[in-house]
């Protein structure tokens, strides 16, 4: 398998900076509560020093991103800014599942978008490009909806969609669950400081899942020069 941005992804939002990672033996008996609560306090703090989550310089990033691709930001917001409005707002996240829940963390620690995909649920290869309007995307409802023609999406080799606007919102068709056993964590960030904020994030993700799972993922950055990471 493999995973990539197309090149067009690439030319139009030259500020990408992104970062992949695959990983075996996960389940869903692990306690990541420690590290999801050490990962939270880091996101209180900053959410502490900001007037609000949309200050953040990697939310404004992505607003601006969201704008150009012609979403209004407070109506299609990236999933780390939904995600801190809700810890804001609430105080505490639900547990979902260890691994969902640690990578929800993370990405509001680093206000950066956070992907993770059961592998077992993506065909032959997965890209981020523009959608032809003809993709499947199947959301957690069950529901069967359409991409718009020319909205970035997380496409698969059978023509499913796994994400609608980018990093607005995942599938529920590989979403990770409790028989989930290998994965894809993606990570983008699109702020001036992101080229090496991602790698940082995937430092912390490689160190979770060797503390928690055991597991030796691999990883990648990934770049217009190098867009390809084969897992």
């Amino acid at each position: 398998m493999h995973f990539s941005h197309h090149p067009d992804i690439w030319q139009k939002y030259p500020e990408l900076a992104a970062g992949a990672l695959y990983a075996e033996g996960i389940h869903s008996g692990a306690d990541a509560q420690p590290l999801v609560a050490r990962f939270q306090a880091t996101a209180r703090d900053r959410l502490e020093t900001a007037l609000s989550e949309s200050e953040l310089p990697e939310i404004q990033a992505w607003r601006r991103v969201f704008s150009r691709m012609g979403l209004k930001p407070t109506q299609y917001r990236c999933a780390s800014e939904s995600l801190l409005r809700r810890f804001k707002k609430e105080g505490a996240m639900p547990q979902l599942h260890p691994l969902v829940d640690v990578c929800n963390a993370l990405s509001m620690a680093f206000a950066i978008p956070v992907a993770a995909l059961d592998t077992a649920h993506i065909a032959g290869w997965l890209q981020v490009r523009h959608a032809d309007g003809t993709e499947n995307y199947q959301a957690f409802s069950g529901e069967m909806e359409h991409p718009d023609p020319g909205e970035v999406t997380f496409v698969d080799a059978e023509n499913r969609s796994h994400a609608r606007r980018w990093t607005n919102r995942q599938s529920g068709l590989s979403a990770v669950r409790d028989a989930t056993r290998t994965v894809l964590i993606v990570c983008e960030g699109v702020h001036a400081s992101a080229a090496a904020d991602v790698p940082r994030l995937l430092d912390a993700l490689t160190g979770v899942l060797a503390e928690l799972w055991g597991a030796q993922p691999r990883q990648a950055l990934l770049s217009a020069s190098a867009p390809r990471f084969d897992f």
